[in-house]
């Protein structure tokens, strides 16, 4: 399957550095890795992930069923052949020539071997055509097509759990290394806080105290607790990702976790369109469908079907003689062919009248789930519709609380690295710092993850 083709970065600052390493070809590790973003991303995995090639390969089944059905209607050939004995016989019917007054007697030695064996050819053969099977096979072929369609169906709802795990390990992955490389900016604010009250505790110099280091120490520590937990989670994101897309070496074309654009459809509109493109409506209606089908396929079960033909047999022993008396047939030695018209019944109808029922259950059942998914995917979609604003006035109202806090942590350390502000106040800006930053970076994943939500909702898989 052939990969799509990703397209590079503008060349600008260390992206262009890299286009023109890779131009040249030069020997540097790393360097020239795939650059790809989440769409680019996805559509590497929906090309080659194998649940959805597994998915594929049972359409593939169900369609391989259609064709079948069609056979049915097509000529049937029936062979059979063998090569076998038979006792040899020669001489007539009669145990010696009968001719005149003579008596004529019966020969009674047809199980004897007194004139040994001879080879015995046999062949039948018929060619069967249908001609009317009061709806079987159409009705049979209808709920093969429908049993495709929803085969298909799952396809796309592969594609669209797909989309996710997808979104969850790239926009995780941004989140992760934006607060890890938040924190590690963090961390050197604390640590150089804390040299800075320690040298004071040694000369002597500032305001700080011992419980100053003690706080700083502890806030340290808290920083590079949370470092390692987001180094951990930006190592299972690349991970994830690189199972997903099959790809070892890649680089994410954002720099920076950022908010994606705000969808700009109504309600409504996101409700009619899911309507239109969500798998299931068309699964629900496929089923329905072939149901019916099988249903109406059942019940004919109940009439025979009429078919055309020919059929045509050869049994052959070349050490016997041959009988053209049309009143004795000779089972080793005989030949003969007829076009017919026949009439095929196997009447079961305690089986055939089970078989009605259980249809017609599955299919009221159908008919019932149809109706619930007219009522809940609206709902669904109205449910992902509000988490998704709701979520991007969250992450933008974080956004604003986190650019306040990062000017209170900077106006707060400038302060006391001027001595006029005590480190407790340092530690407490820092901690809100913290707190908006994690939380805006929390907000902006969550907001992606329910856009994408949303469009698995309405049905855009593609």
């Amino acid at each position: 399957m052939q990969r799509p083709v990703i397209k590079k970065t503008k060349n600008k600052g260390a992206q262009g550095l890299i286009g023109a390493l890779c131009l040249f070809a030069l020997p540097v590790v790393g360097v020239c890795a795939e650059l790809f973003n989440y769409e680019q991303a996805l559509a590497i995995t929906l090309q080659r992930d194998p649940r959805i090639l597994e998915k594929t390969h049972l359409t593939d089944v169900a369609r391989a069923q259609e064709r079948e059905v069609d056979g049915n209607e097509g000529l049937r050939l029936d062979f059979n052949s063998f090569l076998g004995l038979a006792p040899g016989v020669s001489g007539g019917l009669f145990t010696a020539p009968c001719s005149g007054t003579a008596t004529c007697i019966n020969r009674t030695d047809r199980y004897s071997l007194a004139q040994g064996i001879s080879p015995w050819t046999y062949a039948q053969i018929s060619v069967i055509k249908p001609l009317f099977t009061f709806g079987k096979i159409e009705h049979y072929r209808e709920a093969a097509q429908g049993q495709t369609a929803v085969k298909m169906g799952d396809v796309r709802l592969q594609r669209g759990e797909i989309a996710l795990e997808v979104a969850k390990a790239y926009y995780g992955h941004l989140a992760a290394r934006d607060a890890r490389a938040f924190l590690e900016e963090v961390r050197k604010t604390v640590a150089s806080a804390l040299e800075k009250v320690n040298r004071w505790l040694k000369d002597g110099s500032g305001e700080a105290t011992q419980s100053d280091a003690y706080a700083l120490q502890t806030g340290l520590a808290l920083v590079d607790k949370f470092l390692a937990q987001t180094r951990g989670l930006e190592a299972v994101s690349l991970e994830g990702l690189r199972t997903l897309t099959g790809i070892s070496e890649f680089v994410l074309a954002d720099t920076r976790l950022q908010r994606v654009t705000l969808p700009s459809a109504d309600i409504a509109a996101l409700q009619a369109r899911a309507i239109d493109k969500r798998p299931e409506f068309a699964q629900l209606e496929a089923g329905v469908k072939a149901r019916r089908a099988l249903v109406a396929a059942n019940r004919a079960g109940h009439y025979p079907n009429v078919y055309v033909g020919i059929a045509a047999m050869l049994s052959y022993s070349p050490n016997r003689d041959r009988l053209d008396n049309p009143y004795i047939t000779d089972s080793f030695n005989d030949y003969g062919g007829t076009p017919l018209i026949g009439l095929q019944w196997q009447w079961q109808p305690g089986v055939v009248s089970a078989k009605v029922a259980q249809a017609e259950g599955e299919l009221n059942a159908l008919i019932d789930k149809a109706a619930l998914a007219r009522q809940g995917i609206p709902f669904q979609v109205a449910e992902a519709y509000y988490q998704m604003r709701a979520a991007y006035e969250g992450s933008a109202k974080s956004e604003e609380g986190a650019r306040a806090a990062r000017r209170w942590m900077i106006t707060a350390y400038a302060d006391f690295d001027a001595g006029l502000e005590k480190p407790e106040k340092v530690l407490t800006a820092l901690q809100g710092y913290v707190l908006a930053q994690t939380d805006y970076i929390q907000g902006a994943f969550e907001y992606n993850m329910a856009v994408v939500k949303l469009r698995q909702t309405v049905g855009d898989y593609e």
